[in-house]
Parts: C-alpha cells; sequence; structure tokens
C-alpha cells in the first residue's frame, strides 16, 4: 500500500451535451477513491460517449457488435507507451451514458452512483484487476464494495 498523497491528473471528455452526465470533478473523485493506497500517480482520461461509439469501440477492440457500459484501455497493453517513455499514464476509460442511464433504471439504482461504480470499476481494470474468473471477480467486487462504501454508495451487487 502507497502512502501520502496521490498526484493524479484525469482529464474528462464529453462526446454528448453533459445535461444530466456527472461533472468532471464526480470523475475525479470516484478515480481517486479506487486508486487510494494502490498507486501515487496517475494520468488517466475518461471519455463519456454515445451508443453508436460506444458500440463501434466494442467492437473494435473487443469484437463485441454492441455498446457496453466502460471499457477499459491500459497503458500498459504491449502497444502502449513508446519504449523508454517513463510517464505515470494508467491508461483511459469510455463510458457510455445511454447504456448507464438504461442499467441504472433497470436496476434502481442512482445514477450517479451508478456511474461511480463503473468508473471504480474501470480503474480497477486499469490497474490489472480483472473477473475472468469466479475467484477473481469475487476479489474484485468485494474491492468494489469497500471503495464504494468509503464514498458512501451501497453495494451494487445487492439484489433488491
Amino acid at each position: 500500500m502507497t502512502q501520502g498523497p496521490v498526484r493524479l491528473d484525469v482529464a474528462v471528455s464529453y462526446a454528448l451535451p453533459r445535461k444530466g452526465l456527472p461533472a468532471a470533478n464526480s470523475f475525479r473523485k470516484w478515480v481517486a477513491a479506487a486508486l487510494k493506497g494502490r498507486i501515487r500517480e496517475a494520468d488517466l482520461a475518461i471519455r463519456i460517449v454515445g451508443t453508436k461509439e460506444g458500440r463501434s469501440l466494442n467492437r473494435h477492440y473487443r469484437d463485441r457488435d454492441y455498446a457496453t457500459n466502460v471499457l477499459s484501455f491500459p497503458a500498459d497493453l504491449p502497444e502502449g507507451l513508446p519504449k523508454g517513455v517513463k510517464l505515470p499514464l494508467l491508461g483511459d476509460l469510455v463510458i457510455c451514458a445511454p447504456v448507464v442511464v438504461r442499467e441504472a433504471r433497470e436496476q434502481k439504482k442512482p445514477l450517479n452512483d451508478h456511474y461511480a461504480h463503473l468508473t471504480v470499476h474501470g480503474t480497477l481494470h486499469l490497474l490489472g484487476w480483472d473477473h475472468e474468473d469466479e475467484r477473481e471477480a469475487e476479489c474484485m467486487e468485494q474491492l468494489e464494495r469497500e471503495i464504494l462504501a468509503s464514498l458512501g454508495i451501497a453495494d451494487p451487487y445487492l439484489e433488491e
């Protein structure tokens, strides 16, 4: 666990009108909570997109022809930073607003809480966490619960 203040640079861009979307400061707060005690420096970008762009990115990078809620692009991928470049670049998150709105409605969750959850979830992916098998999923979900609880957000995995 790292101690002391985190130097965090989170760039948030909106590919949609911002009405009804969380402010950039909210995304920064959620990322900071996910990184607290785990990393000392981080630069990352978050892009809030519509269904068309979300679907296109998911199809191109994951071979899945639908818009998904959050995509994570870690900077440490083989095609990441050029050799010798030393930056605290963590990666990029793409969050598809219409999917988040639909899921929050279907799951009867507050919209901002769902955005917070997906931001934390995506940030953990950038740190290398995954949910490919049941054990990994349980560990990642527990970590998400703890981070969200620190923000005053209810367990996103509770069934109503």
